[in-house]
C-alpha cells in the first residue's frame, strides 16, 4: 500500500450521527470539545457527496456564525509567554502567519468572484466574504492579545509578515492576477475555473485544510492556547462550507464544458511547480510533526479533492505531486 493509499484508508471512516451533530451545531462555548481531525478529515467530506445547494450552504452559514469578539485570549497570553518554548513559538508563527495574511487577502479579492455566476452563487459568496473578514479579525486579535504585537490591523500584518515564507507569494500572487482578469470579465467560465482551481481547490481545499491540523493538533495535545483552538476550529468549520461549495462549482463547470478540464490541469501545473521548492525552512518537529507527515497531508488532500470532482491526475501532474514541499505552510 502506498503512502497516499494508506493515508486515505485511515481517513475514509465517516462520522456518526452524534459526532456530526456535535460539530455542526457547536457554539463557541463547546467547540473545544471537538477534535480537529474529525472536522478536517471527516466533516468536510460528510456532505460533499450530497452536493448541498448554495442556498442550503447559506442557511448553514447563518446558523454557524460566531462572534470573534467573544473569544478570551487571557490563557493564550499566559501559555504563549510562559508555557511554550522558543522553538515551539517559532514553528507556530511560521505556520500561523500564512493564515493571517491569506485570510486578509481573500477578504479583499473574493468579491470579484461574486460579480459573476448565478444569484445563488452570489448569495453564498457573500457569506464567505464575511467569514474571511471574521477570520482576519480573529488572527489580528490573537497576534495582539496573545503574542503582544501592537498597532492597527495593517501594522500587525506588517509585523507578522517576517514569518511568512516565500511560497505564500506563489499561489496568492497568481490569485491576484486571476482576480484582475476576472474583474474585467466576471462571467467568463474559463477564468472562473482557473480562479476556483487555484483558490477553492488548491489554497483552501489542499493547503488550508492541511495546515490547519498542524497548529490545532499541537494546541489540543499540549493543552495550550484555548482561545486559538476555539476560534481556529470554528474557522475550520467555516472552511468546510467554502470547500464544499467550491467543489460544487468546479463539478458543475466541468459538466457544462468538459474542455475546461485542461484549465484545471494547467492551473495545477503552475501551483505545483511553485510548490516544489522553497528557500525558507519550516521546523515542524517542535510542535509534534515531521516534514513527511505534512507532505503526506498535502498529497492526500489533493488526491481526495480531484477524486470528488471526478478528475484523475495526468502522469506528469502525479509526478509533480510527489515533490510538493512541506514548507508550503500557508492558508486562506
Amino acid at each position: 500500500m502506498t503512502l497516499i493509499e494508506n493515508q486515505q484508508d485511515k481517513q475514509r471512516s465517516g462520522l456518526t450521527a452524534d459526532q456530526f451533530r456535535a460539530i455542526e451545531g457547536a457554539q463557541l462555548g463547546d467547540i473545544n470539545d471537538v477534535d480537529i481531525n474529525d472536522v478536517i478529515n471527516k466533516y468536510i467530506y460528510n456532505q460533499i457527496a450530497e452536493q448541498p445547494s448554495y442556498v442550503e450552504q447559506y442557511k448553514r452559514y447563518l446558523k454557524q456564525r460566531w462572534d470573534v469578539y467573544d473569544i478570551d485570549f487571557t490563557q493564550d497570553y499566559k501559555d504563549w509567554h510562559e508555557n511554550m518554548t522558543e522553538a515551539e513559538r517559532s514553528s507556530f508563527l511560521a505556520i500561523a502567519s500564512g493564515f493571517h495574511h491569506g485570510e486578509r487577502q481573500v477578504e479583499v479579492e473574493l468579491p470579484v468572484f461574486m460579480l459573476g455566476g448565478s444569484e445563488d452563487q452570489k448569495l453564498f459568496i457573500s457569506s464567505q466574504i464575511e467569514d474571511e473578514a471574521r477570520h482576519t479579525v480573529f488572527f489580528d486579535r490573537f497576534y495582539h492579545e496573545a503574542i503582544g504585537l501592537e498597532g492597527d490591523l495593517m501594522d500587525v500584518l506588517d509585523q507578522s509578515f517576517e514569518w511568512v515564507g516565500e511560497t505564500f507569494i506563489g499561489p496568492f500572487g497568481l490569485l491576484a492576477y486571476q482576480a484582475d482578469a476576472l474583474l474585467k470579465n466576471p462571467d467568463d467560465l474559463k477564468l472562473r475555473v482557473q480562479y476556483a482551481t487555484n483558490y477553492m481547490l488548491w489554497i483552501e481545499g489542499v493547503l488550508a485544510v492541511s495546515v490547519m491540523q498542524i497548529t490545532l493538533r499541537y494546541a489540543r495535545q499540549r493543552k495550550v492556547l484555548p482561545g486559538y483552538y476555539a476560534g481556529f476550529t470554528l474557522t475550520a468549520r467555516d472552511e468546510a462550507r467554502h470547500v464544499q461549495a467550491g467543489l460544487r462549482f468546479l463539478t458543475e463547470a466541468l459538466e457544462e464544458d468538459p474542455t475546461l478540464i485542461r484549465d484545471v490541469h494547467d492551473t495545477l501545473r503552475t501551483v505545483l511547480l511553485m510548490s516544489s521548492t522553497s528557500s525558507q525552512y519550516v521546523a515542524y518537529e517542535p510542535i509534534g510533526w515531521t516534514r513527511e507527515d505534512v507532505q503526506a497531508m498535502f498529497i492526500t488532500q489533493l488526491v481526495r479533492k480531484m477524486d470528488l470532482i471526478g478528475l484523475e491526475l495526468p502522469p506528469d501532474l502525479a509526478g509533480m505531486v510527489q515533490n510538493i514541499s512541506a514548507d508550503n505552510a500557508i492558508g486562506g
